[in-house]
């Protein structure tokens, strides 16, 4: 009889981004050696409001590839008041006791991490030395929460420090998504075994074509989030355009603000699509030069996911957010680098790339150093061993 592990999140498709889809891997990988259960509420990211078919249920089970997926009611919201915030956390965390009540847990669980206080409801209702919990944390909260100045530092800080300290040192395995994660986790604690879990991509590559050498400009793209954290609506207004455009995929808190600069600079090559399907991204995205992935300011343990689902379609990238990521674009050759923060210095560097030399031999030799040093599956066998 198979062992049971259940996965607990925040994010889960049919939701969108790199939370959702890493977790989605993690369990669909995992089902083959365990039966596997999800726990995640009912689904709202990134809109901030239950979707359709989830609407006016207090919760739902349901089985998806291979996994067990319950979804528990929480209040959602995007809304940027604190306490609107803290109260939708507090309305899952409450969902999650209500559901440890009532249901047997397995003896191995993964926690999410962030968000903070749900971890810390899972770590404080679920921990016993007869269960193994797994703590897989893939932002440094509350420390990110303040370089981002989503946080100050005061009371709310120093509580959500205590609570980061708690999650570490009760955890008897944690997945960390950097090294750099892994090292800030190894000074506050030494109890639970560490192991580097990188967001790696599982789909099907498509085969890469020579790119239509009719447009000398060189076509720049971003895909994903429009918040605060990636600066993108700065990035629209400090770009030089001589020779580029610049394609934007994605929501969010920007998308409006960036909408609105578009209709009222029309001479500009900028354009925005909102957000597509996976697979209909990863379509539209082999058909640009570059995919830049920025960051407004360096956030020590970040390591953005786009560097290894653009490897593995291929795409050179202009990483622009410093830190772990920029040495993996350099140590893999995976395309270039412009100081966070430093904008003279990305436009000088987006000056030096020419659209004709985006040719299929580099695109190759991106793909192959993904499949080489990026695979999923690679990774996952090494997880499998020490779970």
């Amino acid at each position: 009889m198979m062992q049971e592990l259940m996965i607990i999140t925040s994010y889960y498709p049919p939701e969108i981004g790199a939370a959702a889809n890493r977790i989605c891997h993690l369990a669909e990988g995992l089902s083959s050696d365990y039966k596997v259960s999800v726990v995640t509420p009912l689904p709202n990211y990134p809109t901030g409001k239950i979707f359709t078919n989830y609407r006016g249920k207090s919760s739902s089970k349901s089985y998806e590839n291979g996994v067990t997926v319950h979804r528990l009611w929480l209040y959602a919201s995007v809304s940027k008041n604190k306490f609107v915030r803290l109260f939708a956390m507090l309305s899952y965390s409450f969902s999650l006791m209500w559901f440890f009540i009532w249901h047997t847990i397995p003896q191995k669980v993964v926690v999410q991490s962030p968000p903070l206080l749900v971890a810390f409801t899972c770590m404080l209702f679920l921990r016993s030395k007869k269960r193994t919990l797994i703590l897989n944390v893939s932002d440094l909260w509350p420390s990110a929460g303040l370089e981002l100045g989503a946080l100050k530092n005061g009371l709310t800080y120093n509580t959500l420090k205590k609570l980061e300290r708690y999650n570490y040192k009760n955890a008897d395995l944690v997945l960390g998504q950097s090294q750099e994660i892994l090292t800030h986790i190894n000074k506050i604690t030494t109890t639970p075994e560490l192991f580097l879990y990188r967001n790696y991509p599982e789909f099907n590559t498509s085969k890469i074509i020579p790119k239509d050498s009719s447009n000398k400009k060189l076509r720049l793209v971003y895909a994903g989030l429009l918040g605060v954290a990636q600066g993108i609506l700065r990035l629209c207004k400090e770009l030089e355009y001589d020779g580029i455009e610049f394609h934007i995929y994605g929501s969010g808190a920007e998308a409006s603000d960036i909408e609105n600069f578009i209709n009222s600079n029309k001479n500009l090559p900028l354009f925005f699509y909102g957000s597509l399907k996976r697979e209909e991204l990863h379509q539209a995205l082999i058909g640009y030069d570059v995919a830049i992935i920025p960051l407004l300011n360096r956030i020590y343990g970040s390591v953005p996911s786009k560097i290894f689902e653009y490897s593995k379609l291929g795409l050179p990238m202009l990483y622009f957010g410093g830190g772990e990521g920029e040495k993996i674009i350099s140590t893999y050759n995976l395309g270039w680098i412009a100081r966070e923060g430093d904008y003279v210095e990305l436009n000088s560097t987006l000056k030096k790339i020419k659209s004709q030399k985006i040719s299929v031999e580099l695109r190759k030799d991106i793909q192959n150093s993904a499949k080489e040093h990026f695979d999923f599956q690679h990774q996952l066998k090494r997880l499998k061993t020490i779970l």
